[in-house]
């Protein structure tokens, strides 16, 4: 259908393509296009594309057209991605979930193939390697070594995946990490298919299996972070459902000063979002201060969109774009239609440009942002670097539930004697998407420790050091520049490209270390250069962990405590004895662009792509099976056949009311994916550990539970287990610990879980604000759907794991405003009747609760159902968004 008439003619070059033209849609009356924020022009193309009458009407189209001047529209619309991004944390359950699929598909005697992506998916391989050697030359081959040895199953399963599945490309291991590799290399900004002799020009648009996906949107892509689940839909041909975004506008002007980075912009910017409550929308960039931002800067700011709690941050195309394409070696022609696709379709921003109309908005001086952390917990808790001190001190009392007096204990550690106390910096880690993107703060990191160098300063030696960049190319610059050799000399040795620290893949701290602190209490700290720092998240023994630049982790490391102000006090002492401070050895803006303007050059890009997407030989050397199905192994530990469709009937069953529900756990605001299914380590004592060394796996070869998402068995066992997790049922602990009720014994929340399936008793989560922050994970869905629960009742929750939740048939529901658990006195230990449902569900509609207690007490009382679109009650019907594709496909 073009009930608009806007399919034109666009010429770049000298070809010609085909496109929907917002500006002719809207002198056919469609709505005040030219007022819309960037973002939504996007959305209303992608709408205006693919129009049938059905999915997409033309009341549709109008209600985005005109979202700049009605800005709080409920209307429900079908956003369609270009492609869909993974990487191999969420990959490897997604490849899983399709290859049961089509076994299921297979059994009811239909065609195996009608499983397979639509549209372009890569996966690229990030989340595997651990930081098991550091600090030498050697580091980055055994790393990579171990992290093959570790992971072949999983490879093998993942290259069937690549030969079995259409549209489907793997990135080897050890080329970067995706978001990065995203940037630089897979993304279009304006994508091209041809039909019929025809070519047609379109928006790069997409969804990613991981949340900082948005770090695109600082190349003027639209895309956001999804769960495995809802990115398996689109796959497969399913719109995704949305309620139209409210765009909050942010204006940035002025300059930043010296001695301020990107990292100190974003952790500014993440701060005052989440004061002002921006979650589910979509957040846009504007004001002239984005002239004085480099793409590399501009995708610092948008990786962290999910740490405010917005869908998108996105930046316009503008000419910064274009000389962004150019550096990392895109074809001319595909910068030539950017440029005039962007420029025709009222896309392109100059300082120019007149201000979209925003429904609401806010400002940032550049020059008021100051260097700046940001935890111990959270990466929206900043601490300004100058009161950094004092804030870890005020912060020690409640990092651990009995923190002891300690003022410090002796080590001795690899022919080193030291003493560590509260506040000991023992990770100090270059990693993660965020900022290893960007060479202003990855030079500036390498400036700074020249200038250590020459000093005579030296790293302490308790501090585990680490550089994993984000691609290949980060490391070319910094050897041409010459500091890679400086960044050695402070034992920041190559260990991997890849997410390691930041996504909890550290490694193990020595023995003696590992030791003092378990035995002493010690609380002490990492400092990395990532964007998340939740709770048990970066390394089991650390309790204060810190988001800091590239350059502070560094000083960080020479200084080897958080108990200090390095704004003012000595990082060390030069040869002459003379104290060194922060402000010696910080390299100036002049000197960092300098030394980029020199290094960084377009070839760089061109040949680190060309070699290394082909793998290296470790990747080559791997053989995997072929054919349409794959061929369970039994006995692998990594990749099982999930139980989601067993005895799936061809029809959906109605929907039931929840009666007599037991509470699993009652648990507090901010409560995390990581919290609900963490990705580091596993422990031995813990269900899943016991499960692993069952199947003759040693606990040197646990993995992590990321590299295990594709055992349910082990995903079970890890739900609710992170060793940071409390739950208000069972006071005094940490982890995953729980009552049975109505015995009221203490056990594990899996065997708790277990033993309620048995009795056939169904299962709710109590919670606070915010629940489901963080990562897009959609094991912290499946596996609570796994365990047995029904239902969770929060007083808000996170975009994407609400989206999840309904993704895998769990009920979210949320209490009233001005209502929670504390509220209405609920405790945990009754039972509850969810009523309402079964007579027909409706978006936001109110459900009856009835929560009985002992001696005939109960409580009554209402929530909101979030169940938020039309679509969304498709799935929650059919148990879940795949079982709703795999029943149309079936028919």
């Amino acid at each position: 259908m073009n009930t608009f008439n806007s399919r034109s003619t666009l010429k770049a070059g000298n070809a010609e393509f085909d496109y929907f033209s917002l500006e002719t849609a809207e002198k056919a009356g469609i709505g005040s296009v030219s007022k819309l924020p960037f973002s939504l022009k996007v959305m209303l193309e992608n709408l205006l594309r693919f129009e049938d009458g059905q999915t997409v009407t033309a009341a549709d189209i109008r209600a985005v057209a005109n979202a700049a001047v009605s800005p709080q529209s409920e209307k429900e619309i079908a956003f369609r991605p270009a492609r869909v991004l993974m990487q191999d944390f969420t990959g490897v359950p997604a490849i899983v979930d399709l290859a049961t699929m089509r076994d299921v598909i297979h059994k009811m005697r239909g065609d195996p193939k009608r499983i397979n992506p639509l549209q372009q998916v890569d996966l690229v391989i990030d989340h595997s390697v651990q930081v098991d050697q550091f600090g030498s030359a050697s580091a980055f081959a055994f790393n990579a070594d171990r992290e093959l040895e570790r992971n072949r199953e999983r490879y093998i399963f993942l290259k069937w995946g690549q030969r079995a599945f259409q549209n489907c490309r793997v990135v080897p291991p050890d080329v970067g990490i995706v978001h990065q590799v995203n940037l630089e290399y897979i993304a279009k900004v304006v994508f091209v298919d041809q039909k019929n002799g025809r070519k047609a020009a379109y928006p790069d648009t997409l969804v990613g299996t991981d949340s900082h996906t948005t770090m695109i949107n600082g190349l003027g892509v639209v895309g956001w972070g999804v769960g495995g689940i809802e990115a398996e839909g689109a796959m497969l041909g399913q719109p995704l459902s949305m309620l139209i975004p409210q765009v909050v506008g942010f204006k940035l002007y002025g300059y930043l000063r010296e001695g301020a980075t990107a990292t100190d912009v974003v952790l500014t910017v993440t701060q005052m979002l989440r004061a002002k409550g921006v979650v589910g929308k979509f957040v846009e960039f504007y004001g002239p201060g984005l002239s004085n931002l480099s793409l590399a800067d501009r995708a610092t700011v948008a990786n962290m969109a999910p740490e405010y709690g917005a869908t998108i941050g996105f930046f316009p195309v503008d000419s910064e774009t274009l000389n962004y394409l150019r550096l990392t070696g895109r074809e001319a022609e595909e910068v030539l239609l950017v440029e005039a696709y962007s420029k025709a379709q009222g896309l392109f921003r100059t300082d120019a440009s007149p201000d979209p109309v925003f429904g609401d908005w806010l400002e940032l001086d550049l020059s008021t942002v100051e260097p700046s952390l940001a935890g111990p917990r959270r990466p929206q808790d900043r601490v300004p670097l100058k009161k950094s001190k004092q804030m870890f001190r005020e912060a020690l009392p409640g990092l651990a539930p009995q923190t002891k007096d300690v003022s410090n204990v002796t080590v001795s550690d690899n022919g080193h004697k030291y003493d560590l106390g509260h506040g000991s910096v023992v990770i100090a880690a270059i990693t993660s998407c965020t900022n290893t993107s960007n060479p202003s703060v990855m030079i500036a990191a390498g400036l700074l420790a020249k200038k250590a160098v020459e000093l005579g300063l030296e790293v302490k030696p308790w501090v585990k050091t680490s550089l994993a960049p984000g691609s290949r190319v980060v490391t070319d610059y910094l050897k041409d520049t010459g500091l890679m050799p400086y960044l050695e000399r402070l034992r920041f040795h190559l260990v991997g490209y890849g997410c390691t620290t930041c996504i909890g893949n550290s490694g193990p701290l020595s023995d003696p270390i590992a030791s003092a602190v378990k035995d002493n209490g010690l609380v002490v700290a990492a400092v990395l250069s990532g964007n998340r720092n939740f709770e048990g998240r970066i390394n089991p023994l650390v309790r204060a962990n810190y988001l800091a630049s590239p350059p502070l982790v560094v000083a960080y490391a020479l200084a080897g405590k958080m108990d200090i102000d390095i704004s003012s006090e000595p990082l060390g002492q030069d040869k002459s004895g003379k104290p060194v401070y922060l402000r010696d050895v910080w390299p100036s803006q002049e000197e960092v662009m300098s030394a980029i303007n020199a290094s960084v050059r377009a070839e760089m890009f061109i040949k680190a792509y060309e070699e290394s997407l082909q793998g290296d030989e470790r990747w080559r050397g791997i053989e995997a099976p072929s054919g349409e199905l794959f061929e369970w192994d039994p006995n692998s530990t990594y990749v099982k056949r999930p139980p989601f469709f067993d005895a799936m009937p061809r029809q959906a069953p109605a929907v039931q009311d929840i009666p007599g529900a037991r509470v699993l756990a009652v648990l507090g605001d901010s409560v995390t994916t990581d919290h609900i299914s963490p990705a580091g380590s596993i422990q031995p004592d813990g269900p899943a550990g016991k499960y692993l060394i069952a199947h003759g796996i040693a606990p040197k070869d646990f993995n992590s539970y990321g590299a295990r998402r594709g055992n349910h068995e082990v995903m079970m066992r890890g739900t609710f287990a992170n060793i940071r997790l409390r739950n208000h049922m069972a006071p005094g602990t940490e982890g995953g610990w729980t009552v049975h009720l109505p015995d009221k014994t203490q056990t594990t929340i899996y065997d708790a879980a277990v033993q309620y399936q048995n009795e056939g008793v169904p299962l709710m989560i109590i919670a606070g604000k915010e629940y489901g922050s963080g990562s897009s994970r959609d094991w912290a869905a499946k596996g609570p759907r796994l365990l047995g629960v029904r239902a969770v009742l929060a007083e808000s929750f996170e975009r994407i794991h609400r989206s999840n939740l309904v993704g895998m048939g769990v009920l979210p529901l949320q209490f009233q405003s001005g209502e929670n658990a504390e509220s209405l006195g609920l405790t945990g230990f009754e039972s509850f009747d969810i009523e309402g449902i079964a007579s027909g569900i409706k978006p936001g509609m109110l459900v009856a609760i009835r929560a009985r207690k002992g001696g005939g007490n109960e409580r009554r009382f209402q929530a909101i159902t979030r169940i938020d679109t039309p679509y969304e009650i498709q799935y929650y019907q059919h148990g879940g968004i795949l079982q709703y594709v795999l029943r149309q496909l079936i028919g």
